[in-house]
């Protein structure tokens, strides 16, 4: 079989991966999946000393976040569809090649503006890495192979949340020649090439498989990239910048215009289909069940969660007068259940299928309400240990919620399907992150003059409530249970 050739998941599993201790693609899919989700956290603790070390303005700060989000968000779906096109090994390599060398630009960065514009190249190298990952795992892996690899996916995506916070506090404490926060990017550069490097050896090579014969079926659908890029810049950007500018003409005009370009897109891809041409997204997809509800849930659980790392550092170093490294270890608590929890879901995902996803939302539930309750007595004050017990819950819940609903989505992927689920599933965590941090952040910073503990209350009672909306969600879900 050449590079070329399809992949099916049971001639993956015989030829490609059949040698799968030594050859196994997932250690390098999961470097790079780490690596890109760190970089969306990791700064959260950095941002201080980088305004500080910059000269910068309060929104450009803001934006080293944003542009990142941002980019990522609004070109998940085109890069999954590039991967099924060109080769998902070619679309991942390339990635991980954007990335280090963005991330080598955002290092050495010697103004505000140029960092950002290099946030912004990584937010393109990230978008091409996170769909195509899903994608090599949905046909690389077949049968309980699958459950166990998504397992490693989203243990991976929880320990680089959670523990972005104390890696990057570790990073700046160690000022290692003086570089102090340019090392939280420049850690990627090695790291990265190592990957690179072994992801032609590793990782197996799959497209799509679309009929040649066919006519127009293999080409990019330039038309619905550029609207689905328009339509999710004109959702995400307002809420990103609102806040600050004090919502201007402009936000309210872009959020009006977002859902009829959406609406155009659907239209759109509707037509692509019916005259066999080829589009970036396949609506029919959409009838299925289990991807609707899974994508609707993950929508509303992935709300929840950057913006609840995001006001928690703040919380921690602004209203507590934490260090990086002393904010970095009290997020280790939540890491340390995440990893726990992850370590037993597989088998829970198994056993109880979708009931797992609901329990797992109504305990992330109960630790948002049980740090509600510390705050609400304690304000700023008293010990930080006095937040263990919800963090723990917060991790544990994390762990189980992730695995299962990951596993109910791509659960169905086939190779020719692999590339649209895998970049509607990172398309809907990336806009469900950056609406999470707009509506939370109004929350937060418009509390703000009550006080850092009043502020955290309110976002709390906010984000345990989303919860709550996930676990009833759950029920959409269909009832098969992962394949043990």
């Amino acid at each position: 079989m050449t590079d070329t050739q399809q992949i099916t998941p049971a001639a993956a599993g015989r030829s490609r991966l059949r040698p799968a201790s030594r050859h196994s693609p997932l250690p390098v899919l999961m470097c790079g999946t780490f690596m890109i989700v760190l970089d969306f956290f990791i700064v959260n603790v950095a941002l201080p000393s980088m305004q500080a070390d910059l000269h910068a303005s309060a929104s450009a700060i803001e934006w080293v976040v944003a542009g990142y989000g941002l980019t990522c968000a609004v070109l998940l779906i085109a890069a999954g569809r590039l991967g099924d096109l060109y080769g998902r090994r070619l679309a991942f390599a390339a990635g991980l090649a954007v990335f280090v060398v963005a991330s080598a630009a955002c290092g050495f960065a010697p103004s505000a503006g140029v960092l950002i514009a290099a946030r912004i190249v990584q937010g393109i190298g990230a978008a091409l890495v996170s769909p195509n990952v899903l994608s090599i795992i949905g046909v690389a892996f077949p049968g309980p192979a699958r459950v166990r690899a998504i397992t490693i996916y989203g243990l991976v995506l929880g320990l680089a949340a959670a523990g972005g916070q104390l890696i990057g506090g570790v990073l700046i404490q160690a000022d290692f020649l003086g570089l102090a926060w340019r090392t939280v990017f420049l850690i990627n550069v090695p790291v990265g090439l190592v990957a690179l490097a072994l992801t032609w050896r590793q990782v197996p090579e799959s497209r799509a498989g679309q009929p040649a014969a066919v006519p127009g079926r293999r080409g990019l659908d330039v038309t619905g990239m550029i609207l689905i890029i328009l339509g999710l810049s004109a959702l995400v950007l307002p809420l990103i910048e609102g806040v600050n500018l004090h919502w201007p003409a402009w936000t309210w005009a872009s959020l009006a215009a977002a859902p009829v370009l959406l609406a155009a897109f659907a239209a759109h891809e509707l037509r692509q289909a019916r005259r066999g041409r080829a589009a970036l997204l396949d609506l029919a997809l959409l009838r299925q069940r289990a991807l609707a509800a899974g994508l609707a849930t993950q929508l509303v659980f992935w709300c929840g969660q950057a913006s609840l790392f995001l006001v928690l550092a703040l919380y921690l170093q602004a209203g507590r007068g934490l260090d990086p490294l002393q904010a970095g270890l009290v997020f280790s608590v939540m890491a340390g259940a995440y990893l726990i929890a992850s370590l037993r879901a597989p088998a829970l995902t198994v056993r109880y299928g979708r009931s797992l996803a609901a329990a797992g939302a109504l305990i992330l539930a109960a630790g948002h309400g049980a740090l509600l309750l510390v705050i609400a007595g304690l304000g700023v004050g008293g010990s930080v240990l006095w937040l263990a017990p919800g963090l723990l819950l917060v991790g544990g819940g994390m762990g189980l919620c992730l695995t299962a609903l990951n596993t109910s989505v791509l659960a169905h992927a086939t190779p020719q399907t692999a590339g649209a689920i895998s970049g509607a599933v990172s398309t809907t965590q990336q806009v469900g992150n950056a609406l999470g941090v707009a509506v939370t952040g109004v929350i937060f910073f418009g509390a703000l003059r009550g006080g850092y503990g009043h502020a955290m209350v309110l976002s709390l009672a906010e984000l345990a409530a989303l919860l709550v909306t996930v676990a009833a969600l759950t029920r959409l879900l269909p009832r098969t249970r992962a394949a043990g």
